[in-house]
């Protein structure tokens, strides 16, 4: 049998680099997941030289029906090795109800539709954000976040509530961390479910890469905070694509329940400064990123 490696968010920078590395795996089969057609098509043209089989399936995260269907898609294919979801929306691509849905709400339902369909030789990883480290503690509404075993709508409400206490103008900026932030904590409170199959999930949060959702905040959040990075660069999409594929191997099943920054230094740097000027860390973390 097959191993089958699902990437949602496959035609787009993270994801298809991702693609790229797991593709010269032999006996495997790479089935990515995005919104466009089109761009499916040519991800898949693009790979097809590779030694790993390539199949296409065109989601929608937030439909609960798309993600089962990509899911039922996978176990048709083979066996299900891992998960990488990278589809995700940054603040420029729309305002703070669509950044909720797709970011939080959307992580929700690829997590849940894989749940049954593990063994102990399965990874997940979904890719949060460093901006997702932004957040004060003050502001994380993990009472919100908890919803998240009654109702994706519950969910989605108190989340969207939690961005309407700012300005209109400044919701997208504050949805971006807050679901970043939310699927870092689900990834963990998720962890047993999936180690109870003996599986292991982890989530990666990812700092200024070189993407086109990345140059989108080229001249703010993501892209700004190179200036604070150990590595003033952005990232290539290479670096933490080969990075996402080593996470769905079995060399690191032992690694489970966290998040790992893959950031440039930035958060680790901006911390040693908050440390030496704590009266500013409050009112840049506020800001969002």
């Amino acid at each position: 049998m097959k191993d089958v490696f699902v990437i949602t968010g496959g035609t787009g920078g993270m994801g298809f680099a991702a693609a790229e590395t797991l593709s010269d795996r032999e006996n495997t089969v790479i089935l990515l997941a995005d919104l466009s057609s089109d761009a499916l098509a040519k991800a898949k043209q693009a790979l097809d030289e590779h030694q790993a089989e390539v199949a296409t399936v065109t989601c929608d995260i937030t439909s609960e029906a798309d993600v089962t269907y990509m899911a039922d898609t996978a176990a048709h294919l083979g066996h299900i090795t891992g998960v990488i979801h990278t589809a995700g929306v940054s603040p420029s691509m729309g305002d703070y109800r669509k950044i909720i849905a797709i970011n939080a709400v959307g992580t929700v339902n690829v997590d849940r539709a894989f749940m049954e369909l593990t063994d102990h030789r399965f990874s997940l990883v979904n890719v949060a954000s460093m901006a997702g480290y932004m957040l004060p503690k003050l502001m994380i509404p993990k009472h919100a976040y908890k919803t998240v075993n009654r109702d994706t709508e519950v969910l989605y409400h108190r989340l969207v509530q939690h961005c309407q206490v700012l300005p209109k103008k400044n919701r997208s900026q504050m949805a971006y961390p807050l679901s970043k932030n939310f699927v870092m904590w689900y990834t963990e409170h998720i962890a047993p479910i999936y180690g109870s199959r003996g599986a292991h999930v982890v989530s990666v949060s990812p700092g200024s890469f070189d993407t086109k959702m990345g140059k989108l905040e080229k001249d703010k959040g993501a892209g700004a905070m190179v200036n604070y990075a150990a590595i003033k660069r952005f990232g290539t999409p290479q670096e933490v694509g080969g990075f996402l594929a080593y996470l769905v191997t079995d060399a690191p099943a032992y690694l489970t329940g966290t998040d790992i920054l893959i950031d440039g230094g930035v958060v680790g740097q901006l911390r040693l400064r908050d440390m030496l000027r704590p009266e500013s860390g409050a009112r840049r973390l506020g800001g969002g990123a």
